[in-house]
Formats: structure tokens, C-alpha cells, sequence
């Protein structure tokens, strides 16, 4: 069992990169924001059942993947909501938290850095939702198919099945993009 006192010292490193996978699940700022919040608050209060030694990062996760769902299914019924300025906030977001360059950038960041053509990033929020979140934390976070898996509380099988798809789905929406670009030869 882990120590509610140690909480802040334990998860803060997870912070960011929580807070760029709820951006893209939200695709909202300030619902990410929120959805963070809500994130370390539901982890605080669970903390004291989770067993030290395993996948800190995975529990924070699936918390937040989950949190997501519940909220995602309370406002499937209001009328959606949609920030224009998504990747300019972001950007700011980022600047402002990293102003020292010799901390260097999280592998999020890094990924990021490739994916800023609006074409790419419409591509990828195009997915269906369930391919979309399971391609962000596979190719994006980093997670294992189990990890994926545990956080989405579906068989691995499933986790495969919707990555493989969901990387053919960005394929087909990508490729007039990269022969544009010379990235890939026309078929």
C-alpha cells in the first residue's frame, strides 16, 4: 500500500504527460485541465489502495482514461463544445511550463513536435474513439498492449485489433499527405 503523504512527490513527474493525453482524449484546454484535476483528486483519494511497486504510471492512466469515459457519457447529452484555438494554447502551455531548455523535452513533446500539420492532426482526431485513444497511448505514451489493455479494461486481443486498425485508418487519411510532402512514393 502506498502512502497518501507521498502522493504529490510520487505522481508529479506524470503530470504532463496526463495532461497532454487528456488534451487529446478532450481536445479542449480547459476540459483537459479539468479532466487532470479530477485525475489526481479520484488517485489522492485511491492512493492508499494502490500497491507500491507496480505501474504508478498505468493506474494514472487508466484513472484518467476512465474518468474520461464517465464524464464523456454525462456530456454526450449537452451540446458539444469547441475551442478553435487548440494547438496555439497548447504550444503556450507548453512554453510556459519548460522556459529552461536544459530540462530538455518529455518523449510526448518530442512526438508532438513531428505531429503539427493540420492535416496529421486532423487525421488522427478523425479516428474513431476507441482507435484513437488506443493509438495515443501506444504510440504516443509509450504503453505496453497489457498496459493498454489494463487502462482501457478490455482484452489485449481488443487492444491489438483497434491499434492495427487504427494505424491502417491513419495510413489511408496520410497518404495524399506524404506523397505531397515526398514521404512516401505515389501508389
Amino acid at each position: 500500500m502506498a502512502d497518501q503523504e507521498t502522493f504529490a512527490e510520487d505522481t508529479a513527474g506524470f503530470m504532463a504527460s496526463l495532461y497532454t493525453a487528456a488534451l487529446r482524449m478532450t481536445r479542449n484546454p480547459s476540459d483537459a485541465q479539468d479532466l487532470v484535476q479530477e485525475t489526481y483528486l479520484k488517485a489522492y483519494r485511491g492512493y492508499g489502495s494502490f500497491e507500491a511497486g507496480t505501474n504508478l504510471k498505468a493506474w494514472l492512466y487508466r484513472i484518467l482514461t476512465n474518468t474520461f469515459i464517465n464524464s464523456y457519457r454525462s456530456r454526450a447529452r449537452r451540446p458539444e463544445e469547441t475551442e478553435l484555438d487548440d494547438v496555439e494554447e497548447l504550444y503556450l502551455f507548453r512554453r510556459m511550463g519548460s522556459r529552461d531548455d536544459a530540462m530538455g523535452r518529455s518523449a510526448e513533446e518530442e512526438a508532438l513536435a513531428w505531429v503539427t500539420d493540420d492535416e496529421v492532426k486532423a487525421a488522427l482526431e478523425s479516428l474513431p474513439e476507441n482507435f484513437r485513444m488506443t493509438v495515443l497511448l501506444a504510440d504516443v505514451e509509450g504503453f505496453s498492449y497489457k498496459e493498454i489493455a489494463e487502462i482501457m479494461d478490455v482484452p489485449i486481443g481488443t487492444v491489438m485489433s483497434r491499434l492495427h486498425r487504427g494505424r491502417r485508418a491513419l495510413e489511408k487519411a496520410l497518404h495524399d499527405f506524404g506523397v505531397a510532402r515526398g514521404l512516401v512514393a505515389a501508389r
